[in-house]
This record gives C-alpha cells, sequence and structure tokens, in this order.
C-alpha cells in the first residue's frame, strides 16, 4: 500500500515539480557517473619517452639503473639549463617562471578536461585560459607599476593603465565570470561548479605562487638600498630592480640539492618506507637529504655572500638604457664573528666563528627546503593517485611534467616571501618615494614640514647640517 501511495503521489505532481526532479536526477547522475569514471579508470599506459641516444647507451642496464642514469643525465642538463637562464639575467628569468607557470596550468586543466571531456562542458578550456590571462594582467600590472614606476609615469597610456589598473582588472575578471553563467546548460550544472572550482584552484596553486617567485626575484634580501640618502633627482632618474638572486636562486637551489640528495640515499641507502602517498620515499633518503640540504645553503651563501653581483640590486639606468650593479653590501653580507655555544666549543675547540649573518637565514631556508617542501611534492603525489596517473606530462624523459618538478618550488615560494617580511625587511623607502611623488604639490609640502619637524625635535637635522 505504501509503495501504491507514493507512486499516486508522483503522478500527481506538477509537471514543474517532475521535470526539476528528473533535471536533479540526472545532474545528480552525471556528477556521479563522471566521478565513478575518473576512479575506475584504468591508468594510461606508460610511454617510454626516453630519447633514443639514451636507450641504445643504456640498453645492457637493468630498468633500476637505466632510471637512475637517465634521471641523472637530464637532471644535469636541467642544472646547466639552470646555470644559463641566471647568466641571461632578471628579465630572462621573468619569462622563464612565467612560461613554466603557464606549462603547469595547461598540465593541470589538461588533467580535468581529460576526465570530464565527453560531457562536452561549453567553453571550459577557453574560460579556463581567459581566467589565467586576467589574473596574470593583474599581477603583472601591480609588478610593472611599483619596480617601473618612473617609465609608466613617463608614458601617458602606460600611467592611465596604472592609474585603473585594479579597476580595468575586476572588470575583465567580471566578463569571465558573466561568460561562466551564460555558458551553464541543464544536466552539467555540478560537473560545470567543479571545473569553474578547479579552475580557480589551480590558480591559486600556480599564478599566485608564480607571482611570488617574481615578488621574490625583485624584492630580494640580498642588498638594502637606502633611497632616503640618495638625492631626489637620482630617484627621479633611476629605476631600482631589487634582484634578490640570494633571494631567488637559494631557495631554489635549496629545492633542487634536496630532491637530488634524497633521491642518492633513497637509491643506495633506502630501506625504511617514508609515506604511502610516495611508495619510493624513505626515511634514510629524507633524513640525508635534510643534511645534505643544510650544508649546501650554508656553502652556497658564503659563497655568494662574496660577490658583489649576488648582493647588489641591478638599476636601469633611462638615460644609458642599461643596467649597472654597484653598491656597498649591506651588514647582511658581511663577515661577522660569532660566539659557539659552550656545549658545541668542547667538540670543535673553537671560541668563535666568523661567518655571514646571510648564511643563518639559509639555515632556516634550506631547513623549511628539505623538512617542509616535500610535503608539496606529497600533495602532488596525492592529486595524481587521485587520477591514476603517473606524471602530470611526459615533456621531461624521467622526470614527468613540468608540474612533477615545481611541485615544491611553489610552496617554497610562499615560504620565502613571508619569511623575508617577518623576519628580515622593514618598509621599502622606494615605494615609499614613489608615492610621495604622486601626491599633490600641497601635499608633498606637508609631509616635507612634518618629517622636517620631526627630524629636527631629534636633533637629526641639525647635527647634519653642522656636519655639513
Amino acid at each position: 500500500m505504501t509503495e501504491l501511495r507514493q507512486r499516486a503521489v508522483r503522478e500527481d505532481a506538477p509537471p514543474e515539480d517532475k521535470e526539476s526532479e528528473s533535471e536533479a536526477k540526472l545532474d545528480g547522475e552525471t556528477a556521479s557517473d563522471s566521478e565513478s569514471r575518473a576512479e575506475t579508470a584504468p591508468p594510461p599506459a606508460s610511454v617510454d619517452d626516453t630519447p633514443e641516444v639514451l636507450n641504445r647507451a643504456l640498453s645492457n642496464l637493468s630498468s633500476r639503473w637505466k632510471n637512475w642514469w637517465v634521471r641523472g643525465i637530464l637532471t644535469l642538463a636541467m642544472i646547466a639549463f639552470f646555470f644559463i637562464i641566471i647568466y641571461l639575467g632578471p628579465m630572462v628569468l621573468m619569462m622563464i617562471v612565467m612560461c613554466v607557470q603557464i606549462k603547469c596550468f595547461h598540465e593541470i586543466i589538461t588533467i580535468g578536461y581529460n576526465v570530464y571531456h565527453s560531457y562536452d562542458l561549453p567553453w571550459f578550456r577557453t574560460l579556463s585560459w581567459y581566467f589565467l590571462l586576467c589574473v596574470n594582467y593583474f599581477f603583472y600590472g601591480e609588478t610593472v607599476t611599483d619596480y617601473f614606476f618612473t617609465l609608466v609615469q613617463r608614458e601617458e597610456p602606460l600611467r592611465i593603465l596604472s592609474k585603473y589598473h585594479r579597476f580595468i582588472s575586476f572588470t575583465l575578471y567580471l566578463t569571465g565570470f558573466c561568460m561562466f553563467v551564460l555558458s551553464l546548460v541543464k544536466k552539467h550544472y555540478r560537473l560545470q561548479f567543479y571545473m569553474f572550482g578547479w579552475t580557480h584552484v589551480t590558480l591559486l596553486i600556480v599564478v599566485t605562487q608564480s607571482h611570488l617567485v617574481i615578488h621574490n626575484l625583485f624584492e630580494g634580501m640580498i642588498c638594502i638600498l637606502d633611497l632616503v640618502e640618495q638625492r631626489l633627482l637620482e630617484a627621479l632618474m633611476k629605476t631600482v630592480l631589487w634582484v634578490g638572486f640570494g633571494e631567488f636562486i637559494v631557495p631554489i637551489s635549496c629545492v633542487i640539492c634536496n630532491d637530488i640528495m634524497a633521491y642518492m640515499f633513497g637509491f643506495f641507502f633506502g630501506r625504511t618506507p617514508l609515506i604511502k602517498l610516495s611508495p619510493k620515499k624513505t626515511w634514510e633518503g629524507f633524513i640525508g637529504g635534510f643534511f645534505a640540504t643544510v650544508l649546501f645553503g650554508l656553502l652556497l651563501s658564503y659563497v655568494m655572500s662574496g660577490y658583489r653581483c649576488f648582493v647588489c640590486p641591478v638599476e636601469y639606468n633611462n638615460d644609458t638604457n642599461s643596467f649597472t650593479v654597484d653598491c656597498e653590501p649591506s651588514d647582511l653580507f658581511r663577515l661577522q664573528e660569532y660566539n659557539i655555544p659552550g656545549v658545541i666549543q668542547s667538540v670543535v675547540g673553537w671560541k668563535t666563528v666568523r661567518m655571514y649573518p646571510f648564511q643563518i637565514h639559509s639555515i632556516a631556508l634550506s631547513t623549511f627546503a628539505s623538512l617542509i617542501g616535500p610535503f608539496g611534492g606529497f600533495f602532488a603525489s596525492g592529486f595524481k593517485r587521485a587520477f591514476k596517473i603517473k606524471d602530470f606530462a611526459n615533456t621531461i624523459p624521467g622526470h614527468g611534467g613540468i608540474m612533477d618538478r615545481f611541485d615544491c618550488q611553489y610552496l617554497m615560494a610562499t615560504f620565502v616571501n613571508v619569511y623575508i617580511a617577518s623576519f628580515i625587511r622593514g618598509p621599502n623607502p622606494s615605494k615609499l618615494i614613489q608615492q610621495f611623488l604622486t601626491l599633490r604639490p600641497d601635499q608633498q609640502l606637508h609631509i616635507f614640514n612634518t618629517l622636517k619637524s620631526h627630524l629636527t625635535d631629534k636633533g637629526i637635522l641639525t647635527s647634519a647640517l653642522e656636519d655639513e
């Protein structure tokens, strides 16, 4: 009887309710079916993308040693490429970071498209790339406005774009948002919102972290140039690029070192599994990589602190249209004497040690790179296991895709940015002057008189005039 009553209720239901019930059911079935299909889909067959030259040269080795040699050779090639782009300068580094960002975004979005492409979601890839363009326009526009202020103010079109930059960025994003709403179709609502979230999480992980890498490149810890001591004319004639090679090279190199040394220690000594997400990771590799990375960070920071090309900012001179590197290194890059704790004195026999203060910061950077950085790789491993894929792509033989190589770098970029802002860098005099120059003359005069009174009360301005 109960079943007959329920059937009668359904038959007596209004047509609109039946239609909505049917639509909800179809939508629910579509989402569940897609998830089930993603869960049960067999992993793609592994493709041997090793160059034919290496295949022939290593044909007599076992698969384990063949993989070791392939990874080793291509790792050396990537390290050589890394040194080349550093030699080419900051602009090339910025372009490389942007290219890596685009490739990582492409790899993650492609995974989502391959999972749900059979449902023919309208405008999915178009909107994904459009949102990437919008977010990059916003972040790079902010960077150009901050660090190329003089050039922006000199060119009228750039000045207008800079003034209304955030409004333009919001308008572009709002256009994409409206396009997404208009693209919604029956039976695919839930999937479309899945992919909308997929795109935005990818933007958060990839693009935001890439912007922090660029920010680290410009806001480097390597030199603190006191613009207050410069004459105003010099501030107007030069745009200072804070190319922090220490903040850029040391963290990236520490992640690379940890990746290599953890693999080496795990390959030769690994016996104890570390985490189920990555069965090949071992405690021996994790611990060995930590000590090797900390030692590497100390040595690298010591070597770099002795060269002005690494500790001075790159200044772009508008008169000569060229970059110049010349400064007096800050205290962060001058040898200082430190007392050794009594417990360690009894072991090493030294009472003091001479080292750069930057080396102390390098210990924090290398520790994070070796202990917390790998969790970025574990996160990526969990993501790949969720979709039953081995690598994000097969761009680099033996290594997978670009995202497989940069999964830890993005986490490191965030830490470096937060660490520098929290423990090293204070307010930026360059940005304060830029903001001061955009004020009205009466506002500038008011700030000048206030600052003059403040310095006079402290006795700084009077003593400075007497010295002259």
